[in-house]
């Protein structure tokens, strides 16, 4: 697997005409991204409406052992009147979906080795100090002689906060969406392992892990009465538990993390996903406003400072945009 993520153009839609915007830095460096309206929003990646735009190459590049692994995400963005769209396409050689799944071999149950791919944008809520200049680099509080356990993402200050749609190819891709946290000072949250800023929105979701109290073995397999609605993973609607081991035969693999059914505002971000050719593409989607504290009201005559982080089969890792990003709005 490769470790890594609008120059104008015009065309005809049906009867309406929809204009690419083109990167615009200025003398900061700071790149800015334009949603154009659109009547008729996108019905999905392939929609004529993405047609109508050029992409914006946003370079990315990882740090430390990764610091010469670089790379570019394509990126388009629309909106209608009351939601907004990203299209989001990078390279990746190989799908990486397995998250450490359940192997039977040689009479035991083992974890194949692997990770997931996933990419996460974070935008302000409450003016984040520096962030419009410095980007993610003001709240990865992770510097090099510090322990990799000891990194956290967060805010500075409590009157800093910051909305994080986190798309993972594992453990949200199955319900169609992007795990929908905000971002705040430090702290060991509820269910979390290590300090960190990151707190889930409103509502349930996420994963839990599928294994027996001693850690030996999966404790849920599929419903043989159901057929998969995403097939490939295991949604903890459709698991049940494991009765009689003996059924199992080697090389039989069962998914390790168990999506939970998203609800509330932790599903305000859908999705849809593709991986074809070397690449995963990506379309996000979200209200303007939800109407929910835990996320930025996108009001269409302001600018918004935002980045973007790409995750390679891995679960810490990752390539993040080198510059500073904008998103405007324009009918």
């Amino acid at each position: 697997m490769s470790k890594w993520l609008i120059a104008g153009i015009a065309a005809l839609l049906g009867a309406a005409m929809v204009f690419a915007a083109a990167p615009s830095p200025d003398d900061t460096g700071v790149m800015v991204i334009t949603a154009r309206h659109v009547k008729t929003p996108p019905a999905g990646i392939d929609d004529l409406a993405w047609q109508g735009l050029a992409s914006v190459q946003i370079p990315v590049a990882g740090r430390l052992e990764m610091a010469d692994v670089k790379g570019t995400v394509s990126t388009k963005a629309l909106f209608s009147d009351d939601e907004l769209y990203f299209l989001l396409s990078w390279e990746d050689p190989t799908c990486s979906t397995i998250k450490e799944s359940w192997q039977f071999e040689g009479g035991k149950w083992v974890h194949l080795k692997g990770d997931e791919d996933r990419i996460a944008l974070l935008f302000e809520i409450d003016r984040i100090n520096q962030f419009s200049s410095k980007s993610c680099t003001v709240v990865c509080h992770s510097p090099a002689d510090l322990p990799r356990s000891q990194w956290k993402l967060a805010t500075r200050s409590p009157s800093e906060k910051g909305d994080l749609w986190h798309w993972k190819a594992a453990r949200s891709a199955p319900y169609r969406h992007a795990d929908d946290g905000w971002l705040t000072v430090a702290g060991t949250p509820s269910g979390s392992y290590r300090e960190t800023g990151r707190r889930y929105d409103a509502g349930g979701g996420g994963d839990i892990k599928n294994e027996t109290p001693d850690g030996a073995r999966p404790l849920y397999m599929q419903d043989p009465a159901r057929k998969p609605s995403a097939p490939g993973f295991l949604l903890l609607e459709e698991a049940v538990p494991i009765k009689d081991y003996s059924i199992f035969e080697a090389g039989d693999v069962i998914s390790y993390r168990l999506p939970v059914k998203p609800v509330g505002s932790r599903f305000d971000v859908k999705a849809d996903s593709q991986y074809a050719d070397g690449r995963w593409t990506v379309m996000l989607h979200r209200k303007l406003n939800t109407g929910q504290e835990d996320d930025v009201v996108f009001d269409v005559r302001r600018r918004f400072s935002f980045a973007i982080a790409v995750f390679d089969d891995s679960g810490a890792d990752h390539s993040k945009a080198t510059r500073s990003l904008v998103l405007i709005f324009k009918r």
